[in-house]
């Protein structure tokens, strides 16, 4: 997810509100990956905190820019999903999971925290689940993600199940679209609200330590890392 990735999709969602006879939008992905998250390879030649603090607003303007949009973002996938990814699946209002899906969050694996898009994961994951996975980093399917309320559907054929949602999505009006999804998503957004510029802050922070730089190189260069401080509660 770089910076040029989060303009473009910030891009379609100006476009799919500026035509009026769109009456859903459908983030899908192409390859074997939907989202693999931040894209650590960008840090090069730039300073970390400064990179840190604008990567940390653009996710939380996308998150809530998707939560916010007047039309219903249905997340078509079927494949592997990490990190920040888990944020833009929170973010949707109705996901389409397939057989070849996978979810982790990994980033207490390299130093952080999932800070930002537990504004949109924790009001939908059941709490269990949320501190058993926010914490393990484990890898799980579509099943599980439904179980849990992550995702909506696990689907054999992703394509069928997303084309008969937006086939019901389509035969609403524009402003019974717009104020239903709002009755879903208010009490995300007062939730986001409230907790976004703390957590944006703690998100940069994070990704500007010592433990951080250490799990981000370990990550790029294939090794394991070698944590210099102990765990902290």
């Amino acid at each position: 997810m770089s910076t040029a990735l989060v303009e473009q999709l910030h891009q379609g969602l100006t476009d799919a509100v500026a035509d009026p006879g769109v009456r859903a939008v459908v983030l899908g992905h192409s390859g074997g990956t939907f989202c693999a998250g931040a894209d650590l390879a960008e840090a090069a030649g730039r300073d970390p905190g400064e990179l840190a603090v604008d990567r940390a607003h653009e996710m939380t303007r996308l998150l809530r820019r998707i939560l916010e949009l007047p039309i219903p973002v249905v997340g078509a996938i079927d494949g592997h999903v990490r990190a920040g990814g888990l944020g833009l699946v929170g973010a949707c209002d109705i996901v389409v999971a397939g057989p070849q899906s996978t979810f982790a969050l990994t980033e207490a694996r390299i130093g952080v925290a999932p800070s930002i898009i537990s504004l949109t994961l924790l009001p939908r994951m059941t709490s269990r689940a949320a501190a058993r996975y926010f914490v393990t980093g484990e890898k799980f399917g579509a099943a599980v993600a439904a179980e849990i309320g992550l995702i909506t559907i696990a689907a054999d054929d992703v394509d069928a199940s997303v084309a008969a949602l937006t086939t019901a999505i389509g035969k609403a009006s524009p402003q019974g679209l717009a104020a239903s999804k709002a009755l879903t998503t208010a009490s995300i957004l007062a939730s986001f609200d409230r907790q976004a510029d703390e957590l944006t802050t703690q998100s940069a922070e994070l990704f500007v330590s010592e433990e951080a730089r250490e799990g981000m190189m370990a990550f790029l260069e294939k090794r394991e890392p070698k944590w210099v401080r102990t765990a902290r509660p």
